[in-house]
């Protein structure tokens, strides 16, 4: 995922109902799949953040030298100012990047 493409927006914003349930014709289900695809996306950037973070990491048994890192402050600070996955999830559902399929239907 190339987080510094997704221009989704990174405050509070008021979503249309009928253009988020539009493809599914249920609001419920509509965010239950945008639920799902928040936690992954949080799962991904999470596991991305520390892959990241780990490259600078000092391991230090002392507890008196305590370093500030730089690089390891810009990584933190340009993922926290990253949207929220559930920011990113919607901005996908509405651009219909997601798919899903009800599993109910299929098994007809």
């Amino acid at each position: 995922m190339d987080l510094k493409k997704i221009d989704a927006p990174a405050s509070t914003v008021t979503y249309n109902r009928n253009e988020v349930d539009a493809q599914t014709n249920n609001i419920y289900e509509a965010i239950s799949i945008i639920s799902r695809r928040a936690e992954q996306i949080n799962s991904e950037i999470k596991k991305e953040l520390i892959e990241k973070l780990e490259e600078f990491a000092t391991y230090n048994d002392s507890l008196e030298e305590i370093f500030e890192n730089k690089e390891q402050i810009e990584v933190s600070k340009f993922y926290e100012k990253l949207p929220k996955p559930h920011a990113l999830a919607v901005k996908e559902w509405l651009d219909e990047k997601i798919y899903y399929r009800n599993t109910e239907e299929d098994n007809k």
